[in-house]
């Protein structure tokens, strides 16, 4: 551990099965289009071997937001529960290698590594089928002075919401990184997290978070809108950073009465829309690592997302921002 640390990731560990199927294959395990259901370890080993030549490798949110920033140059560390099984050492090895410092050793016994099976369809569509298996381990004794140490930011994840010390192990985060002057950045998942932690996410973006990442529907969930302009306007009242994703619309970032608008991109060819926000978050937050404008900063979480979706799983490219001004 190094306080050289710019980035610490904190969430579900959990290794990215991604594949390529069509509709009939949807139809045989009864997964609907663009559904994210949860599956025991009994189907998830039996949805493994009928996927047929698949991908693997680390994933999670967060996960994939932390192995973004340090191939984009950054210095990361993580924070995440797996089993010492074959899948388990398939995470940490895949993080590692990319100078990724994992925080936790592996639990050497009960539930299997956690795992997502991404089912990629036409048009780049995903349907995920998730088992969490190992990583609803994560609690209260994982996190310390010692394991978080004192990053630049920390960011948690929404879903740690939905792990039995979750809210608390996220208020103990807090906690160290105000007492060593760590930034406290929050991803909100998914607008059904929020709506069903909406009351603890408020409370914490109000009292706990520095920068908040989410798209559009995660905000309007936590603030019970559905128009970006009021949004804009509630979020103006609160302290933190808001970087706000929007799909064709670009995203928009909040800061009190500072807004910037990014457009986004022109896609031709969406391959796979797996991780685009986690992406766009590891861009945005090297960009704040580096001390860039928040102009800046949409730039790079734009060119991360946009290359992402045009391309087979999350991982963003060594070096994509390279020479990018």
């Amino acid at each position: 551990m190094t306080d050289k640390t710019q980035l610490l990731g904190i969430s579900n560990a959990i290794v990215d099965v991604l594949a390529h199927v069509d509709a009939d294959f949807l139809d045989e395990v009864g997964a609907p289009l663009g559904s994210m259901t949860l599956i025991d370890e009994e189907q998830a080993k039996s949805l493994y071997k009928k996927m047929g030549p698949a991908m693997e490798m680390s994933g999670g949110s967060v996960a994939n937001t932390i192995a973004g920033f340090a191939n984009l140059g950054g210095a990361g560390a993580y924070i995440g529960k797996v089993r010492d099984d074959q899948l388990g050492a398939i995470f940490n090895h895949d993080m590692q290698s990319l100078g990724v410092d994992i925080r936790l050793q592996p639990a050497a016994s009960g539930p299997a590594t956690a795992t997502s099976h991404v089912l990629i369809s036409e048009g780049g569509q995903r349907t995920m089928q998730t088992y969490l298996g190992a990583c609803l381990g994560l609690g209260l004794a994982d996190i310390t002075d010692t394991t978080v140490g004192a990053p630049k930011a920390l960011l948690l994840e929404g879903y740690v919401w939905d792990i039995g010390e979750g809210p608390a192990l996220a208020r103990r985060a807090a906690e160290i990184a105000r007492k060593n002057g760590t930034a406290v950045a929050l991803s909100l998942s998914d607008s059904f997290c929020v709506d069903r932690h909406k009351d603890s996410f408020a409370d914490f973006v109000r009292n706990d978070a520095n920068i908040v990442v989410a798209d559009e529907d995660e905000i309007y969930a936590l603030l019970g809108t559905t128009d970006i302009d009021d949004a804009i306007a509630q979020l103006a009242d609160f302290d933190a950073l808001f970087a706000i994703t929007r799909s064709a619309e670009g995203s928009v970032i909040v800061q009190g009465n500072e807004i910037v608008t990014q457009p986004a991109d022109v896609v031709d060819n969406v391959v796979d829309t797996t991780g685009a926000g986690d992406a766009y978050a590891a861009g945005f937050l090297f960009g704040w690592a580096s001390e860039r404008s928040l102009s800046d900063c949409a730039r790079y979480g734009t060119r991360c997302a946009t290359k992402v979706i045009q391309q087979l799983g999350a991982r963003i490219e060594k070096g994509l921002l390279d020479n990018y001004t």
